[in-house]
């Protein structure tokens, strides 16, 4: 078996409620669908989920580009899609950091693998630990009224945790924090997360105000570099400081360990650079006995779906709660096991139930992609792009 085809497609996918972070609304997910297709007719897919200029550094531009220029052509087209580790491992030598197109390639490879063999990818990894994993819901930047009613409607559709943005000012920060805790009670889990934007003297002052508020945690409060500072703020705050842009590549989460710079981490699948090495991510929190939690890119029940069963195979993952939100975010709802959706990349979206994200069954991610909306939304001015096996191609 050989891969022939590698397939890029622009999506752009509306949101029917724009998301606001720091100096950010979101009103489309720009996103890459890869299609892998080999000389037996099989085909593996996977959607890359949004993109950020700050977070991950790439674009949908410089993933198509990534791929069809340079991983395709050099470790794709000719090769043995089964043979997962030798091609992460040939992206991890020869492309320097593009952890979201190699996230990309390694989703895709799954999914063919897992149709080849007949499996759900799940069974790939491991099998089930769990049925479905938890999750908690993610409030974007907001005034507090919409924070509180977004969280009460949370609760009560079964999400266990309650996540807000932080707006950029962090003495509506504290107000925000102050109003959604007394909403919702002491009891349930609230974190704040401000994606890197604060300063030193920023962090310690504040965190020291939300303290009383017993907090979860705060999320990478100090920008990705500068993780001698978040062991400092960490012995210095009653609040427990969790890790995301920080905790990227293995020596990254090394560092974090080393100084003690984290009570927890956060995960994302796109950022860890896809399965493969998400698995060897889980196998250093497991071994410093940090709790993970797994969020998205915010993307199609095609981008949720690599999560989705990695977080209910694996036993260390499996165990906490997890924010991988991307259809509900998109769609503005709380589940769709009753209200069904249909505008989305993959015609058969991942279950959300009384908070808790089930992985389809059926092989590989048990997802057919939906035609009919990714003609509707293709990315303006972008096109499809084609590598392909040339030794294939039969001329009429």
């Amino acid at each position: 078996m050989k891969i022939t085809d590698v397939e890029l497609i622009p999506v752009s996918t509306p949101l029917v409620k724009a998301f606001h972070m720091p100096g950010t609304e979101i009103t489309h997910i720009h996103s890459i669908v890869l299609r892998i297709t080999t000389d037996t007719g099989h085909v593996g897919i996977g959607d890359s989920g949004d993109t950020s200029t700050w977070y991950r550094g790439e674009t949908p531009d410089s993933i198509a580009a990534m791929i069809e220029q340079h991983i395709a052509p050099r470790f794709l087209i000719g090769q043995n899609p089964l043979a997962i580790e030798k091609i992460v491992g040939q992206m991890d030598t020869f492309v320097r950091d593009n952890n979201q197109a190699k996230a990309l390639v390694d989703f895709a490879l799954h999914d063919l693998k897992g149709k080849v063999a007949g499996l759900p990818v799940y069974e790939l990894l491991g099998g089930k630990t769990t049925d479905g994993s938890k999750q908690g819901w993610v409030a974007g930047a907001g005034s507090a009224e919409d924070l509180v009613a977004q969280a009460q409607s949370a609760i009560a559709a079964g999400f266990s945790l309650i996540k807000i943005k932080s707006g950029g000012d962090v003495d509506e920060d504290v107000r925000n924090v102050a109003a959604v805790r007394e909403a919702i009670g002491d009891d349930m889990r609230l974190v704040i997360d401000i994606n890197g934007f604060w300063n030193y003297d920023q962090a310690l002052h504040t965190i020291r105000r939300m303290d009383r508020y017993n907090l979860y945690c705060v999320e990478q409060p100090l920008p990705h570099w500068d993780i001698e500072g978040l062991a400092r703020l960490r012995e210095r705050v009653g609040t427990p400081i969790f890790a995301d842009e920080s905790a990227q590549e293995l020596h990254h989460l090394k560092e974090i360990i080393d100084r003690r710079a984290a009570d927890g981490l956060f995960i994302k699948l796109q950022k860890a650079g896809g399965l493969v090495k998400a698995q060897r991510w889980l196998t250093l929190a497991r071994l410093a006995d940090l709790p993970v939690t797994s969020g998205c890119m915010i993307g199609s029940g095609l981008e949720a779906s690599p999560s989705a069963h990695l977080m209910m195979s694996n036993q260390w993952a499996s165990q906490f709660t997890h924010e991988n939100l991307g259809p509900l975010i998109i769609n503005n709802q709380f589940e769709n096991a009753e209200q069904r959706i249909t505008q989305d990349i993959a015609r058969q979206v991942p279950v959300f139930r009384d908070g808790v994200l089930y992985a389809n069954e059926g092989p590989g991610y048990g997802i057919d992609l939906n035609e009919e909306f990714i003609a509707a939304n293709r990315t303006p001015g972008r096109e499809i792009r084609h590598v392909r096996d040339e030794s294939r191609l039969v001329l009429v």
